[in-house]
């Protein structure tokens, strides 16, 4: 596929795109640093509290603006997982989600040799708007899952707060995978993320999606379910459907039909998504600055999540019981291969489970 590579750095220049790519990669990853929410704000009220609700798990409005009930908390340790900066609070989920997340994570080790997930941002307690980082996430069925491999021990609180984050892109290249980082094993991930019938869409940076566009040649039936989005180079963003039964649950269309190696990519790689912002015409007034998010913006019933009764502490809302709190934090960790990329073939097997063509 050609790009227009040579057309978008003759527009822009080397350094002037590099830039602004790498701006818009920085707001996407981890999200601009905002004023500090009022109190009245959704963000201000969702954020500040503690624990979710009692009762049955509901996810409530649209990803990214709704709010969700009876969330689960996924264990900060597993035999196959480590879940990230856990000062956030943000391992809440719906259980159909902190499920998956434990699932891929056991089917990673064995079908794509990867030794164990990182698991980032899910959602607040009962959903609902970030502070920052994220526009989605409210209502417990999306997940970040970093490109980082769980390490051969297990990470103290500390480390996990400051393990920095790892591009998969190469700096000094418009939208370039660094071939010295990316590997078969990270896309094999990928793949068996995206081949789960409850998988909607998985949100990866424009370069990656064009590199599996250029290299995968397993099974192409799920590669459309990978969307390029900006941001996404050091981690992926799984969201999954609406669960059966989920009636106030608002549904995301469905990822169009085709591999997604098509004209919607290839504009990621034109100027077009990487323009400043037109100048406002001489005399024009400046726009107003955008709005808080209010409680009140939100599905109806997100104000009576606000004020429902919490569940008694986060072990008795662990995913898994009580005893998945912390039965596991000292268990051993498993030694990776030396080179599991080496020790693999290029495309492994699939999961038993992999759905028809959708």
């Amino acid at each position: 596929m050609a790009f227009g590579f040579a057309q978008a750095f003759k527009t822009f220049g080397k350094l002037t795109l590099a830039g602004a790519i790498g701006a818009s990669l920085a707001a996407g990853d981890v999200g601009a640093e905002q004023k500090t929410p009022s109190p009245g704000s959704a963000k201000g009220q969702f954020g500040a509290i503690g624990l979710p609700t009692q009762g049955p798990a509901q996810p409530i409005g649209f990803y990214a603006k709704g709010c969700m009930t009876g969330a689960v908390a996924l264990p900060a340790d597993g035999p196959t997982w480590e879940a990230m900066r856990l000062s956030r609070n943000r391992r809440w989920g719906n259980p159909a989600m902190i499920s998956l997340l434990e699932r891929l994570s056991q089917d990673g080790v064995k079908y794509a040799g990867w030794p164990g997930l990182l698991v980032g941002d899910i959602a607040q307690p009962r959903g609902g708007p970030m502070f920052n980082g994220h526009a989605s996430h409210q209502i417990g069925l999306d997940a970040d899952v970093w490109f980082t491999p769980m390490p051969a021990r297990r990470m103290t609180a500390k480390e996990r707060e400051d393990l920095p984050f790892t591009t998969m892109l190469q700096k000094d290249k418009f939208l370039t995978v660094d071939p010295n980082v990316w590997t078969q094993s990270r896309a094999r991930l990928l793949m068996l993320a995206a081949s789960y019938p409850e998988v909607e869409r998985i949100f990866v940076n424009p370069a990656i999606k064009k590199k599996m566009c250029d290299t995968w040649t397993g099974d192409r039936t799920n590669l459309g379910k990978l969307r390029p989005e900006y941001g996404h180079d050091s981690h992926f963003h799984i969201r999954i459907k609406c669960p059966a039964g989920a009636a106030g649950c608002t549904p995301q269309a469905p990822v169009a039909a085709g591999d997604g190696c098509d004209k919607s990519l290839a504009w990621w790689f034109t100027p077009a998504p990487w323009a400043a912002p037109k100048p406002p015409k001489p005399g024009a007034k400046p726009p107003k600055p955008p709005r808080e998010m209010m409680v009140s913006d939100l599905p109806k019933a997100c104000a009576a999540v606000l004020d429902a009764a919490s569940v008694a502490s986060m072990q008795a809302a662990t995913y898994g019981g009580p005893s998945a709190a912390s039965a596991l934090t000292a268990a051993p960790v498993a030694e990776p291969a030396a080179d599991p990329d080496e020790a693999l073939p290029d495309v492994g097997p699939v999961p038993n489970d992999k759905p028809a063509i959708q």
